[in-house]
C-alpha cells in the first residue's frame, strides 16, 4: 500500500508545545473513552470572551507517520435516524449562505489545549438527551490529554454566540482513538449541559445521523477554517461525491478547500439545501501534503455508532 506524510486539516500556533498535558480523571463504558469535565459552565463560559475565540487557533494534529497499522473498521447493520431526501450542488470551500437547519445545528468548538485556546468545529445531532455535539475525536483528546474548557458555539458569527456557549460535561471518544489515535476512528462526542433551563436541540434542532451506509455518495461537508485563506469568522461548506481513501485508510474522501479549524465539522449525506438537513455520517479529519483540496473523514462505523449511543444516554 502506498504511504505518504500527512498533514492535519488544523493548524495550531508554532509556539505550542508539544508535551501533554496530565490526564483528566477518565472512565471507560462499554468501551467509549470518557471525560467528565472538571471546571463548572460558568468559568468555562467566563474564560471564553469573544475576542479569545476570535484569536483561538485551529488545532494541530501530527497525524499518522508512513508505515503506521491501522484498525479495520468494523461493520454492523445499517442504521439511519432519520432520512431525508438528496440534493446536490458541487463546492470546494464557499461560504454557506443557504442558512437553514445547519446554520444553527453546526458551530465552532472551543477548547484549551497545552495552555492554548484552540478551535475545532462541531454539530448538534438528534439525541435522547438533546445534548449531543458530534465532533472529531482530536478535537477532544490528543496526544494522551482531553481538552479541557470545552465549549460549542452553534451557528458562531465572528465572535458573536446567537444560539448561547454550550460548555461540555462530558467528552467522548473512540477506544480506537483513545488508545493510538488510530485515523480511521477519529471521531468524538460532547455532552453539553442545559443553557438557561434549555437543552441544545431544544434550542438549535438537531441534525440526523446515520452508521453503516454505503461508500461512495454525494455528500455535504461543513465546518469553520480558520487557516488561510480562511479565518474562522462564517461556516463553510464542501459538497460533491465521495470515494475511499486510496492510500492508508478507511475514510471516506471528498474534493474540499477547508483548512485548519474545520476539523470535527459535519458531513452530510441526503443533504437537502432549501432546509438545511441531512443525515450525518463522518467529520472533517485530515489531509495529505501530497495530495492537496482533498478532505478525508472516518466512515461511521458500529465504533461510532457505539460513542454516539453512550453520548446520547449520558
Amino acid at each position: 500500500m502506498r504511504r505518504g506524510w500527512f498533514r492535519s486539516i488544523a493548524v495550531l500556533a508554532a509556539g505550542v508545545a508539544a508535551a501533554a498535558l496530565s490526564t483528566p480523571a477518565m472512565a471507560e463504558q462499554a468501551g467509549v473513552a470518557v471525560h467528565t469535565a472538571e471546571r463548572g459552565a460558568a468559568a468555562v463560559t467566563d474564560y471564553w470572551t469573544a475576542d479569545r475565540m476570535r484569536a483561538a487557533t485551529p488545532l494541530d494534529r501530527l497525524l499518522a507517520a508512513p508505515g503506521q497499522v491501522l484498525g479495520e473498521v468494523a461493520r454492523g447493520l445499517p442504521e439511519v435516524l432519520p432520512p431525508v431526501g438528496p440534493q446536490a450542488s458541487p463546492s470546494t470551500g464557499e461560504p454557506w449562505t443557504g442558512g437553514g437547519e445547519v446554520a444553527e445545528t453546526a458551530g465552532r468548538v472551543f477548547f484549551t489545549f497545552n495552555g492554548n485556546p484552540a478551535s475545532c468545529s462541531g454539530n448538534a445531532v438528534t439525541s435522547g438527551n438533546r445534548s449531543v455535539v458530534i465532533t472529531a475525536g482530536h478535537c477532544v483528546k490528543y496526544q494522551g490529554s482531553w481538552h479541557t474548557d470545552w465549549i460549542f458555539v452553534p451557528g458562531y458569527d465572528d465572535g458573536a454566540a446567537p444560539y448561547g456557549e454550550w460548555v461540555a460535561r462530558q467528552t467522548l471518544t473512540t477506544p480506537q482513538w483513545e488508545a493510538s489515535e488510530d485515523l480511521n476512528y477519529d471521531v468524538g462526542a460532547a455532552v453539553v449541559e442545559p443553557l438557561n433551563g434549555a437543552h441544545l436541540t431544544d434550542v438549535v434542532g438537531g441534525q440526523g445521523i446515520a452508521f453503516n451506509q454505503q461508500r461512495g455518495q454525494d455528500m455535504y461537508a461543513f465546518g469553520y477554517p480558520a487557516a488561510d485563506p480562511y479565518d474562522g469568522s462564517e461556516l463553510i461548506h464542501c459538497a460533491g461525491g465521495t470515494f475511499t481513501d486510496p492510500f492508508t485508510t478507511d475514510d471516506h474522501a471528498m474534493r474540499c478547500d477547508m483548512t485548519g479549524g474545520s476539523s470535527g465539522g459535519p458531513w452530510f449525506l441526503g443533504f437537502d439545501e432549501a432546509t438545511g438537513t441531512g443525515v450525518q455520517a463522518s467529520v472533517n479529519s485530515f489531509g495529505y501534503t501530497f495530495l492537496p483540496g482533498y478532505m478525508f473523514g472516518p466512515y461511521f462505523g458500529s465504533e461510532a455508532q457505539a460513542l454516539y449511543e453512550q453520548a446520547a444516554s449520558a
